[in-house]
Order: C-alpha cells, then sequence, then structure tokens
C-alpha cells in the first residue's frame, strides 16, 4: 500500500499535500509514533500525575496542530510533531475512559469504532473520498485530523483490550496485529481492495500493533515485558522517530529533484 487515490495505489500525493507520500518509509515511522505514544502517556501520567499530563498533552496537541494547519503544505517535522502528540493525547484519551471513568475497553473501543465511523461518513459524505492525497487545507485536513485522532483512541483500546482485558499479554498481541495488518495488504495486492479502505484499516491496525510491542518492552518483567522502563523505550523510539523522519525528507527532496 503505497498510495491511496489511484487505482494501483501507486500514484504520488501532490507536492501540496498537507499529508505525506503513503510509502514504507510513512508505515515505518507511522508504527514507531504508536509505540512512542504509548509509552510516552503511561510515562507522564505516573511522572506528573493524570491530571497535569492529560493538560499539557492538551496544549502540546493544539499547538501541533495549530502549526500543522499554517503550514502551507506538508512540512515532516511539523507533520510528524502532530501526528506524536495526537498519539500521547489519544492514548489518554483511552486510558482515562478506562481507568477514571471506569469504561471497559471493550466499550470504549466499541463507542471510538462509532466515532471513527461517523467521522469517515461526514468526510466523504461532504468532500466525496477519504483519498488523503487531497487533503490539502481547511475541512478536509479538519476531518483528516479527526480521524486520525479516532484511529489512536480505537488503537489503544483494542491493545489493550486484548493484552490486559482478555490477558493474551502484549508480545502475543503485538504479534497477533502484525498478522492482522498484512490483511488489508494483501488483500489490495492480490484482490483488489480499495486503497483507501486498505489504507484506513492498515492505519487503524498500527497503533495496537506499536502500542503492544512498546508496552512489551516497557513494562515490567511481572507485567510479561522486558522492564526496561517506559522512560528511555520513549527516549529510545523518540531518537529513532527523528532519524527516521529525515531520511523521508531526505527521499522527498531526491524524488523532487529527479521528477519522480
Amino acid at each position: 500500500m503505497t498510495g491511496t487515490g489511484s487505482r494501483g495505489g501507486q500514484r504520488p500525493a501532490p507536492l501540496w499535500s498537507k499529508v505525506p507520500q503513503v510509502t514504507a518509509g510513512f508505515w515505518v515511522v507511522k508504527v514507531l509514533t504508536t509505540g512512542m505514544g504509548e509509552t510516552t502517556s503511561d510515562y507522564l501520567a505516573r511522572t506528573l500525575g493524570p491530571i497535569p499530563a492529560v493538560a499539557g498533552a492538551t496544549v502540546l496537541l493544539a499547538a501541533a496542530l495549530f502549526a500543522q494547519a499554517r503550514a502551507g503544505r506538508y512540512r515532516p517535522a511539523v507533520y510528524w510533531a502532530a501526528v506524536v502528540m495526537v498519539s500521547v493525547f489519544g492514548t489518554m484519551a483511552a486510558d482515562v475512559a478506562h481507568v477514571a471513568l471506569g469504561i471497559p475497553y471493550a466499550v470504549s473501543a466499541g463507542a471510538f469504532t462509532v466515532a471513527l465511523a461517523a467521522v469517515f461518513w461526514l468526510w466523504r459524505r461532504t468532500e466525496g473520498t477519504l483519498a488523503v492525497e487531497t487533503v490539502r487545507g481547511g475541512r478536509r485536513e479538519v476531518y483528516y485530523w479527526a480521524a486520525v485522532l479516532a484511529t489512536f483512541a480505537l488503537g489503544t483500546a483494542v491493545g489493550d483490550l486484548t493484552a490486559a482485558t482478555l490477558g493474551w499479554g502484549y508480545l502475543p498481541s503485538g504479534l497477533l496485529f502484525a498478522a492482522l495488518i498484512a490483511v488489508p495488504a494483501l488483500g489490495h495486492r492480490l484482490l483488489r481492495l480499495p486503497p483507501v479502505l486498505a489504507f484506513w484499516w492498515a492505519y487503524v491496525l498500527t497503533r495496537p500493533l506499536g502500542a503492544c510491542f512498546a508496552d512489551w518492552a516497557g513494562v515490567s518483567k511481572a507485567r510479561g515485558g522486558l522492564d526496561l522502563g517506559t522512560g528511555p523505550v520513549s527516549l529510545v523510539l523518540a531518537v529513532v522517530i527523528v532519524v527516521a523522519v529525515l531520511a523521508l525528507a531526505a527521499g522527498d527532496r531526491r524524488r523532487a529533484r529527479t521528477g519522480d
């Protein structure tokens, strides 16, 4: 799945699009941000307390989305900073619903599914397409980020549902989602699954995939993890994300020079 708008899924996003081209590198960075969002949310909640952590994340999310809205086109640092903050905030939203409000993950997963479906319905009804390469600002960008936020919250709830509520553990859950994320990719390539459907299907699954593996690395051995600590795992993921985004930006510049 390297594109979302053409029949073959190969058309690159226009240079004036405000989202990156959907390449293999895009998916790698996306999964990394989901993992970082999970462990960073847990680390901040324990270090600062739930209320200060949520308040701080809300402010940073608003600032990141404001910067993204002001950008005239896709800016790697601005866009991926917004994705990271959506990841952190989306994790907190799902965790607050479960921990503070006592809502079971199965219920919150259902609620976030309905919310995401509503965003998609409104987006499609008003704009005529859910293809991300058409996101160039305005109302479409609002729908896009609403969908992204809903996918993060939904993915968090689903990942915690399998790993904690159902007791499958973080590593088995991560392996499960690694297998499931191959379904839309294979469906797109072999069964001509519409690229937009395949894209968003896989996009939702990146969240529990990255989060489960990050939790497995960070949580204690008593919880089935490697006990590396959520703080160190978040830091390592942040460094890797920065390097990966720089690589993506270099690739974009190279393609722009060669006209590819």
